[in-house]
């Protein structure tokens, strides 16, 4: 499936507005589509047709790319480039902004409403998106990041990490389960295997940003600019690439261990996000 012509269908039913143009500008701006991607290689591995994951792929991003949005407004890190862009506020302005986030935010749980898969499944699968999307997941760690201040252990970034990152990352794989039929046990194995590479991921945003240009990340080195306490700052680089290759590479072990799954396209997949650059 041709993942960007999928996240291109997702505002069809939406009013034209300044608000509307507002978030296709930020939905179809690019990304890696990971989130959905996670969703896809899930379903595909249980033997499932990928279709049945397209509302909530759709919705996955949309959260994703309002968390962005928001994310770079002036009250959190107060960003100017986003995926090689002015980010959401500079091209529109501030209000419109906040209303975009807001917009992707709701109409992702419609799409997921519409869904026609078995309604228990759907059902709970919405559950697993709100409880990680929400204030007891990535706005929680949203919350904890805006009082950085307070963070001098490598143990409060985690926790951030693991809110902030790993809640959105932990989504798609337990919706992807839920959708296939697997019990909860199976979906909470998946949550931790999402926490892992949560983990993992925002450790590599963390070296990334002091290693790698704005031009060539596509937004701002904010962190370094803001002087925001990291895994890179409390570890070393050193360190925080060693933790980062084995918190991949425990990842993929437990994807491994997964019964009746097909396993080797996820592990490819996450190998490949190891070796990003940007």
């Amino acid at each position: 499936m041709k993942i960007d012509e999928m996240i291109g269908g997702a505002l069809d039913q939406v009013v034209n507005s300044r608000v509307r143009d507002a978030m296709e500008y930020s939905l179809m701006a690019g990304g890696k589509r990971i989130r959905p991607t996670l969703l896809f290689e899930v379903l595909k591995g249980y033997g499932k047709d990928e279709e049945a994951g397209v509302p909530f792929a759709r919705a996955l991003e949309m959260i994703h790319t309002y968390s962005l949005i928001h994310d770079d407004l002036p009250a959190m890190d107060n960003d100017d480039l986003r995926r090689g862009r002015p980010t959401n506020h500079i091209q529109f302005d501030e209000a419109t902004a906040i209303l975009a986030g807001d917009g992707l935010l709701t109409e992702a749980f419609h799409l997921c409403a519409l869904s026609k898969e078995d309604p228990s499944r759907v059902l709970k699968a919405i559950a697993i998106l709100a409880e990680m999307a929400g204030p007891s997941g990535m706005i929680y760690g949203q919350c904890l990041d805006i009082g950085e201040s307070q963070q001098d252990t490598f143990e409060d970034i985690r926790k951030v990490h693991l809110y902030k990152t790993g809640c959105l990352l932990s989504a798609p794989l337990m919706i992807g389960a839920v959708l296939a039929g697997k019990d909860d046990a199976e979906a909470e194995a998946w949550h931790e295997v999402g926490n892992l590479i949560g983990l993992a991921f925002q450790i590599q945003d963390d070296i990334l940003d002091i290693t790698a240009t704005a031009e060539e990340l596509g937004k701002t080195n904010s962190d370094s600019r803001n002087n925001k306490v990291t895994s890179v700052s409390l570890l070393g680089e050193k360190e925080a690439r060693r933790l980062m290759h084995d918190l991949y590479e425990e990842s993929c072990a437990r994807i491994a261990q997964f019964g009746g799954f097909e396993s080797a396209p996820l592990i490819t997949m996450i190998r490949g996000i190891e070796a990003r650059s940007r």
